[in-house]
């Protein structure tokens, strides 16, 4: 494993222990070179389907794209990051469970605002006025207008 601080290959493990929800390792690492410690995360590489953008291109699911873009919707907001994982985490297992070799954007767009709407309404707004790209305030209220006549979580 190639130390992120000055990139040499002899790193040794000093600790390892078993993620949150069993599906993970934890891995504490000690560059032999400078000495600095870090944490390296070992998961089952896992096949997850193609997604297929708005203009057709094809690319890899990327859990780290999602989690940017939730933590962006989620920024001063009381949302941690294991929340934000949990629901990725949730995304990636119901796409494996569908078995399904390609899945639109717009699906994956739509479970993460779904997501967030359960769990902060602010991060929700705030992630689908940049996912459905509203093209001026009227979209914007109307958006808003339908989270309140759902009643709202107060948040």
């Amino acid at each position: 494993m190639r130390c992120p601080f000055c990139s040499e290959n002899d790193t040794r493990v000093i600790d390892s222990r078993l993620g949150k929800e069993g599906n993970n390792i934890r891995r504490r690492r000690e560059c032999m070179a400078c000495g600095k410690r870090f944490t390296t995360y070992e998961r089952i590489e896992e096949s997850l389907p193609l997604v297929v953008k708005k203009d057709g291109r094809r690319e890899p699911f990327d859990r780290v794209k999602i989690i940017a873009g939730m933590q962006r919707a989620c920024e001063k907001r009381p949302v941690s990051i294991s929340t934000i994982e949990r629901m990725v985490e949730k995304l990636e297992s119901t796409l494996q469970e569908s078995g399904e070799k390609e899945v639109d954007a717009c699906r994956i767009g739509q479970a993460v605002m779904d997501a967030l709407h359960d769990i902060d309404e602010v991060a929700y707004v705030r992630f689908a006025s940049v996912y459905r790209q509203f093209r001026d305030i009227n979209e914007f209220m109307a958006e808003l207008k339908e989270i309140l006549a759902k009643g709202g979580n107060d948040a």
